[in-house]
């Protein structure tokens, strides 16, 4: 029969619309499985949107082919044709579905707000477990696939129960409950009173006294270990502390004990050990949140993994000795495709899971400290299992070292920036931002137009982690630890860390003490934009180092890039800055607005309608492309990523520079590897027009309190800094590691662990230093190593 038209296409998704939807869901795991751990090394778009796309669609591709199938047995519409003589072997094909909606080990959430959804899926478990039960039982008596199909049930049921559980004990109220010890009644109150009551009417000179008990479990007194860190003791020490700070999610208190022990700890090691320790550290707190690590490495969840694995080989063995003459072929290659799909991805999990940390956690013990042990002497690690080593064997020449060292990034390694110049001097036409806005699009271009991804350098890294431990060394006792967690820019300007104290004179603290945190940020933001651009690299003193060991103009290029970083997280990120952003969103709107309006001067001109028009198409043009790309083509997307963030390194510098020669593949690499580091001419005039106003008279003095924009304050700013010459960009990159600090220890906690899925931000990583430096609010005084015990006096 012929069909043509409309008829054709009815007839074509009859045939091959369950075949289709389960052959998707078979391709959205593979796509998971392998894609979703890049969502802690990259903050790339290109490869989140892809992931969350994919993240649904799986459940529900997996959801409407059961629904499909159930369909095709019970009804006998023409919606069937085509397979409804296959029915033994679309039952065979339900229990597929119930492994797919159980996911892979590497993602069960793609936000937190997905393990409150446990009961959810624990009702979607039941209710897909009666649905390919029902759907088996329509075939009864009579089906020759019934052995391994009720082998499939029993593995789709293991895999999604794994999910579930994974969901659940991820949920931060059952997490918070898992870390909770046992209730401590204390002593007993009453019996001891009873006896003390009969030894005064007794006579007796009786006495209450306090007496010390050793601390239960560890010993009071640690051994620490000096010098840095070899093979995976990296892995170990971060397992180790990750046990003892995995509280700070939900805001646990911590024991001095515990924090004198990460303390002494930290200040034993080096900038790159320490950040080292801490990548890790969040890995294992991103594993234990976003996938089935607390599930499947278990005695139980390895068991219920073997005995899965097994069924699925049971199954592909049974149904290549079952006569297939009766199936049709496509049917029968499709079924071929999810047995060996099924194996394939168990087989990928096996593989993951002999080279994770956890493996290496399991396997190995920390190495035994010796007491003699110096900062020159190294101590060899007892480690039994190290599957990096294998990695790092091959990866010793060439390209291939990029490669691996991308796979094993523990982190994006970037920090995003956001400058207010900058953004005011390329802002959008009024119409566009009216359009933009009417479509809930400003967020998302604003990301896309006006932040850049910076590499975080090891100099940046060594700068935070050397003022973070001058503090750590001071706070002996918690209240001066709280004081010195307090402080965002006072107290990097007061102690001045061996510089000539005249350099951080008292006039520069109002700008810090007497304003709110968001005013400060912003007021030191644009005056470290204007000092940026108005200074002369060229003259300053490239071999002069501070105490500390950095130059000048490495201090140059951390106040710049924390500067826009600071205000990247003050507009970009307001949940996480939510606790300290006060009215800055308004702040700098208004100061915006007078940026622009000084800049561009009062005139403006009103939009014609055709132009209107033009920027109403072409902003959904834009709008529609994107969400395209994200939702229909996630794994073209994927492609594209890998082609930046791996392909692309690889290419020789020599092969870059000959494609980018090209007119076309030129602009498109040159809009991929692009590198700011020279100025913008632009930005560098707006400064200088900024910088050349008369700022004798305060501005609130003229403008009143109406206006909330801080632009000409921080003029007054950067011309007071001016005056400290090349000292100046010393004095503003530690206020700015000050300020850092500040918001990483007032940030919710939750919104640390949020961004752990997003590629990781660099405030959670100086949040975690800070928690195991022990500068913060969340330990204890006291421990209660003490018990009451009645004294009679001779």
């Amino acid at each position: 029969m012929k069909f043509t038209g409309v008829e054709y296409l009815k007839h074509l998704w009859e045939t091959w619309d369950l075949r289709g939807f389960v052959l998707l869901s078979l391709c959205l795991q593979s796509f998971l499985i392998l894609a979703a751990p890049l969502r802690k090394r990259t903050r790339s778009s290109w490869v989140i949107l892809p992931l969350w796309s994919a993240y649904l669609l799986a459940d529900w591709a997996a959801n409407f082919a059961v629904g499909l199938i159930s369909n095709s047995q019970s009804s006998k519409c023409s919606s069937t044709k085509g397979v409804s003589n296959n029915a033994d072997l679309l039952a065979f094909w339900a229990p597929f579905l119930l492994v797919h909606l159980g996911g892979p080990d590497t993602i069960t959430a793609f936000a937190l707000e997905d393990n409150e959804l446990w009961l959810r899926h624990l009702l979607a478990l039941i209710f897909q477990a009666c649905a390919a039960g029902y759907v088996l039982y329509q075939t009864l008596p009579h089906n020759p696939l019934l052995i391994p199909t009720i082998c499939m049930l029993v593995s789709g049921l293991i895999k999604y129960s794994e999910r579930t559980m994974s969901l659940y004990r991820a949920s931060l109220n059952r997490f918070r409950d898992s870390m909770l010890k046992d209730p401590d009644p204390g002593p007993d109150y009453a019996k001891i009173m009873d006896e003390y009551r009969s030894m005064t009417e007794a006579k007796l000179p009786t006495r209450i006294v306090m007496i010390e008990e050793p601390p239960r479990g560890e010993q009071a007194t640690t051994v620490v270990k000096t010098g840095p860190l070899q093979g995976n003791e990296a892995v170990l020490y971060a397992y180790l502390y990750f046990e003892i700070f995995k509280g700070l999610i939900v805001d646990l208190i911590f024991s001095s004990r515990d924090r004198n022990k990460s303390r002494d700890f930290f200040r034993e090691r080096s900038a790159e050990d320490a950040f080292e320790v801490i990548s890790i550290e969040l890995n294992f707190m991103y594993d234990v949140l976003f996938t089935k690590v607390r599930v499947v490495y278990t005695r139980w969840g390895y068991l219920g993994r073997l005995i899965a694995f097994g069924l699925v080989i049971a199954s592909l063995n049974l149904f290549y000795k079952e006569d297939k003459r009766d199936f049709e072929i496509p049917d029968v290659a499709i079924t071929y495709t999810l047995l060996f799909g099924a194996i394939a991805l168990d087989v990928i999990a096996f593989f993951k899971l002999i080279t994770s940390n956890w493996l290496v956690v399991r396997t190995n013990n920390l190495p035994a400290v010796n007491l003699e042990t110096t900062s020159q002497q190294r101590t060899p690690s007892t480690s039994k299992l190290d599957p990096a080593a294998l990695f790092n064997k091959i990866a010793e020449y060439g390209l291939l070292k990029k490669l691996m060292r991308l796979l094993h990034r523990r982190w994006s390694g970037t920090v995003p920036s956001f400058n207010l110049i900058n953004y005011c001097l390329n802002h959008r036409l009024p119409e566009k931002e009216k359009i933009m806005d009417f479509l809930n699009l400003i967020a998302i271009f604003d990301a896309i137009m006006y932040v850049t991804n910076k590499p975080f350098t090891t100099d940046l890294r060594d700068l935070i982690f050397v003022e973070l431990k001058k503090k750590s060394e001071l706070a002996d006792d918690l209240e001066t630890a709280k004081e010195l967690s307090a402080a965002r820019g006072d107290w990097a300007l007061r102690v001045g860390h061996g510089r000539d104290q005249r350099a951080a004179p008292g006039e520069l603290l109002k700008y810090i003490n007497g304003v709110d945190y968001d005013q400060s940020l912003l007021l030191w933001h644009i005056a470290t934009e204007i000092c940026w651009c108005m200074e002369d690299e060229t003259q300053l003193d490239p071999h002069h180092h501070d105490t500390d060991g950095f130059t000048v103009k490495q201090h140059l290029q951390f106040s710049k890039l924390l500067s826009d970083y600071m205000l990247y997280l003050l507009i970009m990120q307001p949940t996480m800055m939510s606790a300290v952003a006060g009215i800055g969103q308004i702040r700098f709107r208004d100061t915006c607005a007078e940026t622009k309006k000084f800049l561009e001067g009062s005139r403006e001109k009103k939009p014609r309608a055709w132009r209107v028009l033009k920027y109403a198409l072409k902003s959904l043009a834009s709008y529609l492309q994107y969400f395209t790309v994200a939702l229909f083509a996630p794994i073209l997307s994927f492609i594209f990523s890998l082609f930046i963030t791996v392909f692309l390194p690889l290419i020789p510098r020599k092969g870059i520079n000959f494609l980018k020669s090209k007119k076309v593949v030129g602009k498109f690499l040159n809009y991929l590897t692009r590198e700011e580091t020279e100025r913008d001419p632009k930005q560098v005039k707006a400064c200088e027009k900024i910088h050349g106003v008369n700022t004798e008279v305060e501005p609130v003095s003229i403008k009143g309190d109406r206006s909330k924009s801080v632009l000409f304050d921080g003029c007054m700013l950067a011309k007071e800094l001016m005056g400290k010459k090349e000292e100046k960009w010393g004095i503003m990159s530690r206020v700015w590691v000050e300020m850092l600090s500040y918001a990483a220890v007032r940030c919710r906690p939750n919104a640390h662990a949020q961004q752990l899925s997003k590629g990781g931000e660099l405030i959670t990583l100086v949040w975690l230093l800070m928690a195991h430096f022990g500068l913060g609010e969340e330990f204890q005084i006291s421990e209660g190593h003490t018990r009451a015990k009645l004294v009679v006096d001779k």
